[in-house]
């Protein structure tokens, strides 16, 4: 059970890292090139599509299966490396309060913000503190899923 738990949270801390890097050294640039209209119209789209089901399964599984994962019995695995799983759930639980606490709000306020004004004012609103916390949750998501990676392989 516990080999297969290592697997799933290998799997989804390396997957969802793996997205939060690609947003933040891909699709965030580029965005940074369009005008406020066309960030705006394509920021509220994503978000709205985003927490579809396959993003949730590795949102949630980037915690779950790492936490898991430390409370089941190891199969051969050491004390250190319990510890590094169980420091990789405290990366990704903290990662997950930086979205639900920050990301999450300022996706909901540019939602809000559609028709009430222009597009620059809901841009300077979200745009820098938004990328700002996507850094930190995508350093902690990598972070969980370095960790994992050690404890599973080491």
């Amino acid at each position: 059970m516990s080999e297969a738990l290592e697997i799933l949270a290998l799997a989804c801390t390396g997957l969802y890292a793996g997205y939060m890097a690609a947003f933040m050294s891909g699709v965030m640039p580029a965005l940074r090139e369009v005008d406020d209209a066309s960030f705006t119209q394509v920021m509220r789209a994503v978000n709205r599509k985003v927490p579809g089901p396959l993003f949730l399964l590795l949102f949630l599984g980037s915690l779950a299966f790492p936490a898991a994962s430390f409370f089941v019995e190891p199969d051969g695995r050491g004390g250190g490396d319990t510890t590094l799983v169980g420091v990789a759930a405290v990366c990704a639980l903290v990662g997950h309060l930086i979205t639900s606490g920050g990301n999450v709000p300022l996706n909901n306020a540019l939602e809000a913000s559609k028709g009430r004004g222009g597009d620059r004012d809901a841009r300077t609103a979200f745009e820098g503190r938004w990328t700002a916390l996507h850094a930190l949750r995508t350093l902690f998501a990598t972070a969980a899923f370095v960790l994992v990676a050690v404890a599973v392989t080491g």
